[in-house]
């Protein structure tokens, strides 16, 4: 473990974090999410929610400024009645850590799928919430 280092972050994941540059993504996919099929690059955080590990890494992770939308979500299938609450959680976490406009953009389920198998890595988590996948653009650091 590090000072100042949310110990939801393993190795494996700050080592990953740390590989990325500019304009690549990072899939935070949930527990339903086919993800050791689609990554390049898997990162198991089993048992933990995305809520949770957003607060961890955002901190840490900054968001690319030269794109409308560095966040993505998967797009509820159109017809499908599911309720996304997990959403507002997200947007509040991401102003928490990031206080600019709307930077998040709605991605249909499929084209999602195909953005995610070009992602330079997916963390698989236990997220429970149904259409919780995000896809996190990462910028530079300035200062």
């Amino acid at each position: 473990m590090l000072k100042g280092i949310s110990n939801l972050i393993s190795p494996e994941l700050i080592k990953v974090l740390m590989e990325m540059g500019n304009s690549d993504e990072i899939v935070f996919a949930d527990g339903n999410f086919p993800a050791a099929s689609h990554a390049q690059r898997l990162v198991r955080c089993d048992g933990h929610g995305i809520p949770e590990l957003l607060n961890a890494v955002l901190p840490l992770y900054p968001l690319d400024t030269y794109v409308d939308r560095p966040v993505s979500l998967m797009a509820v299938t159109p017809g499908d009645t599911v309720e996304t609450p997990i959403w507002r959680q997200y947007k509040q976490i991401v102003s928490d850590h990031h206080p600019v406009a709307d930077v998040f953009e709605e991605v249909e389920r499929f084209a999602f799928y195909e953005r995610a198998k070009k992602a330079y890595a997916i963390v698989s988590t236990g997220e429970r919430a149904l259409y919780a996948n995000i896809i996190l653009k990462k910028g530079v650091i300035t200062q």
